[in-house]
């Protein structure tokens, strides 16, 4: 079967330069330009390219003419889709120079790890190379290469073999890597540093990163704009952590009644924060309302009135009084270094309205003091609202697997996000196959396909269904991962899963080693320790699917495949989400198979929760058709 080709462009580095997803848009809006002559000219672009994402919002038609008329005055001029993307980059540079900052105010939680604005400001690299020599100047392994200076390349040499993204993301979501699991070695062969980048970015998806444009090749090379977008949403994710009830409670004072806490419950950490600052703004006596990270605080007035009403023991009048921003945001940064807030931000940053710079700046200030109640009656009734623990981590990891996908919206909340279908439709539109005679995969067929690998493999395990509570200390998922890859697990790490502990090290290692193998897996430990049937399930076939893409792999005897060599073509057949990186390994392939199975099992339940393999009824899940 023929596999999609794309929109090719005869320059590599221009090619680089873009995702398929773009260049397919860019593609369109090309074409849609051409005149009554069948050409696309200098002239015929304006209008046609001032409704593109990134310029809109900043330029006019009027200045993109202009801007072309600077290399090309002669509107005439025909312009192929290669100069139309030269013009197109060009664009994007005057627009973020117009900006003041090459990244625009929206959210960056939703924003993809992408190419479209291809560059992050001085000032941005030197926040995050601030923010890496801080949290892990005492790592073990990266002491020896720390600090980083960021008027060099260091940062993008030592993201070269993988271990500082890896020790980043557990920076960011303590946990998420087991660093067993990292291969750690001065040098490292081309083998463990792309099982190092593996990991990386399966473990990024898992904390809520959307990195569908980007490949483990991208990360070998140090790609300075993939790699400085990774570790932004890396980053982000740390300081948002805390923004939301369960974690701090007390922002249950930002609102009045029962029926505005459903409400926060659904709100964005950004929206959140923005809720936060504006709460203590109208304490503080401040009149207007802050809507956004750039254009609203660029005065640096908010800031004023802020750290006044939280550290008043070190408030100066004169800020407010101050007739020039960058002095307001001067004696601003002075104030908050006295609640240790530490200077990763400079008084132009804030000036210019750099986005990311001034929401790590509101979060370290909220961090640092947050200002709200200690009033037990709130949070009392903050603790008490619903929380079933199963549901919860079920919703987490649908929530993370949907975001992982890069869709426009970022999903904050299931059960809210998704009451209007629109994001359902989205899933549709990037999770579509190429439908053939495909065959349909059952739970019975991957149970028997477990079992048979690990009995193949010269191991006795074996499971009778995805609820076996044998599976609770992570003996067989381990073999399971040893029989497809023999050298991915290290037995000498392993523990017999006895105790609880043991337990526990066992599922986070399994977890790890499945994501560095290249399955991407959105479970928890708790969900192999306590068997979480559907988290099972969707493990085992991440686990079939890479196996079954691997060119070595021997087909196995599964009675009730009429066809074994079907499952391979199956597998073969299944069209991942386009907006992958057009060099991404095979190991980000099985995101297909998993969003898959997750629709699956999530109808499943809710036709029946009593479906049980052992009474021979199962699920069915159709590969390639």
């Amino acid at each position: 079967m023929s596999g999609f080709v794309g929109v090719l462009v005869s320059d590599p580095w221009l090619q680089s330069q873009f995702t398929q997803v773009e260049l397919r848009g860019l593609k369109s809006n090309h074409l849609s330009a051409k005149g009554d002559s069948g050409h696309v000219t200098v002239g015929n672009l304006p209008p046609i390219m001032v409704k593109l994402k990134g310029l809109h919002e900043v330029l006019t038609e009027e200045e993109i003419s202009a801007i072309l008329n600077a290399s090309y005055p002669d509107d005439s001029h025909e312009m192929d889709f290669e100069a139309y993307l030269r013009a197109y980059l060009e664009l994007q540079a005057q627009a973020g120079n117009k900006r003041g900052s090459v990244k625009n105010s929206s959210s960056f939680l939703k924003a993809t790890t992408t190419t479209l604005l291809h560059t992050i400001g001085e000032s941005e690299q030197g926040f995050f190379v601030a923010h890496i020599n801080g949290y892990l100047g005492d790592d073990s392994f990266l002491k020896n290469y720390l600090p980083l200076d960021p008027a060099s390349d260091d940062l993008f040499n030592l993201a070269k073999d993988g271990v500082l993204l890896c020790k980043l993301i557990n920076v960011a979501v303590p946990g998420t890597i087991d660093e067993r699991a990292i291969n750690t070695k001065r040098v490292l062969n081309p083998w463990e540093r792309n099982e190092n980048h593996t990991l990386c970015l399966n473990s990024a998806k898992a904390i809520g990163c959307t990195v569908v444009n980007i490949g483990t090749q991208d990360l070998v090379e140090g790609r300075p704009h993939l790699v400085l977008g990774l570790i932004s949403q890396i980053i982000k994710i740390q300081l948002l952590a805390d923004l939301n009830l369960k974690k701090t409670p007390q922002l249950v004072e930002l609102i009045d009644d029962s029926q505005d806490a459903e409400e926060l419950l659904g709100l964005s950490p950004e929206k959140m924060l923005l809720k936060w600052m504006n709460f203590h703004l109208k304490r503080a006596g401040y009149k207007k309302t802050v809507t956004n990270f750039s254009s609203d605080l660029k005065d640096g007035e908010a800031y004023a009135y802020l750290l006044n009403v939280l550290a008043p023991e070190h408030c100066n009048p004169a800020a407010l009084d101050a007739k020039d921003p960058t002095e307001r945001a001067k004696m601003v940064l002075d104030h908050a270094e006295k609640i240790n807030c530490k200077r990763f931000v400079t008084s132009k940053d804030i000036v210019e309205g750099s986005a990311n710079l001034n929401l790590g700046f509101i979060a370290q200030i909220f961090h640092e003091r947050n200002g709200l109640s200690t009033d037990c009656r709130k949070i009392s009734f903050a603790e008490m609202m619903p929380d079933d623990v199963l549901v919860s981590r079920e919703e987490r990891a649908f929530r993370l697997w949907i975001n992982s996908l890069g869709i426009t919206t970022y999903v904050n909340n299931v059960f809210e996000d998704v009451r209007n279908g629109f994001n359902l439709l989205q899933l549709l539109k990037n999770l579509r196959y190429h439908h053939s005679q495909g065959k349909e995969i059952t739970d019975a067929d991957i149970l028997k396909w477990a079992n048979n690998k690990v009995k193949n493999a010269g191991r006795v395990s074996r499971i009778e269904s995805f609820k076996d509570k044998n599976l609770s200390n992570g003996i067989f998922f381990l073999e399971l991962l040893s029989s497809v890859e023999p050298r991915v697990v290290n037995w000498n790490l392993v523990t017999k899963g006895e105790s609880d502990d043991e337990k526990r090290l066992n599922a986070i290692y399994i977890i790890s080693v499945a994501r560095k193998l290249g399955c991407s897996i959105f479970l928890l430990p708790e969900d192999i320790m306590e068997v979480n049937q559907k988290m099972i399930l969707i493990l085992t076939a991440s686990v079939m699917y890479w196996s079954l893409q691997q060119p070595s792999e021997e087909p196995d005897q599964c009675e009730s495949c009429a066809d074994d060599s079907s499952l391979h073509r199956a597998a073969s057949e299944l069209s991942i989400d386009d907006t992958t990186s057009e060099k991404a390994p095979s190991d980000w392939e099985d995101g297909s198979l998993t969003a898959s199975f997750i629709s699956n099992v999530a109808s499943d339940d809710a036709i029946s929760e009593t479906s049980e393999l052992e009474n021979g009824s199962s699920t069915t899940t159709t590969i390639g058709g």
